[in-house]
């Protein structure tokens, strides 16, 4: 099969599995489907052998312009007035899920540095998107961050009604951009101008991390102008990144993924419980309720928390806040981690 037809049977089946996804609410649904097909497609010897280095680039720096969007004046305000409790508590999910991840890595088969890489709590897609860059598998980076984020989803609404009180949960989903389609187009292209200088710098995982804090400034300062990253190159950017990962797949890196996941799912609901007990303490710190504390810390799915939140009724703004900044935190102390991990 030429090379051109491996990446056509990709893409069309990428597509499909995609629509299959989101029609019942599957998070980051193209970088699923993308993984997926890929890993698929891969073990056959039917996939292609690699994808374009500057194909990742771009995909890292949209996910970077997505996340730093999310940084909006309103949610900063939240928790200016808290701000190091909210800082102290994310650097304690940051320490529980890097042990966590430290603890996977004495599994044969997965580095220190790859454990971390996937337990760590806040930015699934980023933190698979540069795994790779930042010399972790980005194979097991992507299977077990995205167990979390099933996970959490999964058990949130449960939690929220049964131990918080939550009258109950809907269903909700990003916050999108007012501007036509092309604005938020040439939105994208201005940020990810900031991946090349902060590629020549040497910047770990500069394709995202540029991107990501030319979003932010703009985002804070409403320059914007209405604009968000258009959903179809999103997409696209998630199927690529999941691609990434799944052609590298081999039946040994099957072998060592299916091994790891009894122990990493232990460790993800040992995250979840350390995560519920920091929101606790967040709340009796800041005043906020119990179940807002809850939501405000937990380890994962941005935007399943936010439905969640809206339809208890909670302080959503302050939920939000905390959630992005955590966010923000894991993308930017991660790489300067896998530094000292290597090491």
């Amino acid at each position: 099969m030429r090379t051109w037809q491996r990446w056509a049977v990709l893409a069309a089946l990428t597509l499909v599995a995609t629509v299959a996804l989101q029609a019942v609410g599957v998070p980051s649904a193209a970088l699923f489907a993308g993984l997926g097909v890929a890993t698929v497609l891969a073990l056959l010897g039917l996939g292609p052998r690699t994808v374009a280095r500057p194909a990742v680039g771009g995909a890292q720096a949209v996910i970077g312009v997505v996340i730093g969007l999310l940084a909006r004046p309103d949610t900063l305000t939240a928790v200016a007035s808290q701000w190091l409790p909210v800082l102290l508590v994310s650097l304690g999910t940051l320490a529980a899920s890097m042990g966590a991840g430290l603890l996977l890595g004495v599994q044969r088969g997965v580095s220190p540095l790859t454990g971390m890489l996937a337990l760590t709590a806040g930015g699934a897609s980023g933190l698979t998107a540069i795994a790779r860059d930042i010399g972790g598998d980005e194979r097991i980076v992507s299977v077990i961050q995205y167990l979390r984020v099933g996970l959490v989803t999964a058990t949130m609404p449960v939690v929220a009604a049964a131990v918080f009180g939550a009258s109950h949960a809907g269903a909700g989903g990003s916050a999108e951009g007012t501007a036509p389609w092309y604005v938020g187009l040439a939105l994208v292209a201005v940020c990810a101008l900031a991946a090349w200088p902060a590629e020549k710098l040497k910047v770990p995982a500069g394709a995202l991390l540029g991107p990501m804090a030319v979003a932010i400034v703009l985002s804070v300062t409403g320059l914007t102008f209405g604009g968000s990253a258009p959903d179809l190159l999103v997409d696209l950017a998630y199927a690529v990144i999941g691609w990434q990962a799944g052609v590298r797949f081999t039946r040994e890196a099957v072998r060592t993924v299916l091994r790891v996941l009894p122990l990493a799912t232990g460790l993800i609901l040992l995250i979840m419980v350390v995560c519920a007990a920091l929101g606790l303490l967040l709340s009796a710190i800041t005043g906020v309720t119990p179940l807002e504390g809850y939501l405000a810390t937990n380890p994962g799915g941005i935007y399943a928390v936010l439905a969640t939140a809206i339809s208890a009724g909670g302080d959503v703004t302050f939920v939000v806040a905390v959630q992005v900044v955590r966010v923000i935190l894991m993308l930017l102390v991660a790489p300067a981690l896998a530094r000292l991990a290597r090491r």
